[in-house]
C-alpha cells in the first residue's frame, strides 16, 4: 500500500471517529411540550434497544443514557451512528429531592415518549 493511500485511509478513519463523537454529543433529538397537566418529552433513539436506555430526573435535569450493543465485526468503512448517548436536558419544571416522579415512559419505533405530571401547576385566568 502506498503512503498516500495509507494516509487517506487514516484521515478517513479519523473523520469517521470525529463524526461519531459529534453525533454522540448532539444526539438525541428531544422535543418538550406541555400537554395539559403533563410535560411530554419525546426522544429519538433509533437503533437502541429498550433495555439499553436509561432515564433519570434530578432537580430540573433529565439525564438520557443509551448504549448500543457491540458493533458488527468485520471491516468498517464508515461508522457514524453513535455507540452511546449521555445527554442532559434542562426541563421547565423542577423535581424536589425527596419527591418521587410518577411518570411513565413508552418506547416504540425508536422513539421514547416520557410523560411527567406537573403537580402544583394551575392555570391562571386572564381577565
Amino acid at each position: 500500500m502506498s503512503i498516500g493511500r495509507y494516509m487517506a485511509r487514516e484521515i478517513a478513519r479519523e473523520l469517521d471517529n470525529r463524526s461519531r463523537e459529534f453525533f454522540e454529543f448532539v444526539m438525541p433529538a428531544v422535543d418538550i411540550v406541555e400537554d395539559g397537566n403533563e410535560l411530554v418529552v419525546t426522544i429519538d433513539l433509533p437503533g437502541f434497544a429498550k433495555k439499553d436506555i436509561t432515564l433519570k430526573i434530578s432537580g430540573n435535569v433529565l439525564s438520557i443514557g443509551a448504549k448500543r450493543d457491540s458493533e458488527a465485526k468485520g471491516t468498517a468503512y464508515q461508522r457514524h451512528r453513535p455507540a452511546k448517548i449521555d445527554k442532559k436536558v434542562l426541563l421547565p419544571i423542577s423535581v424536589k429531592e425527596d419527591e418521587k416522579v410518577v411518570g411513565k415512559a413508552t418506547y416504540a419505533d425508536g422513539v421514547v415518549t416520557l410523560r411527567i405530571p406537573m403537580s402544583g401547576i394551575t392555570n391562571i385566568p386572564i381577565t
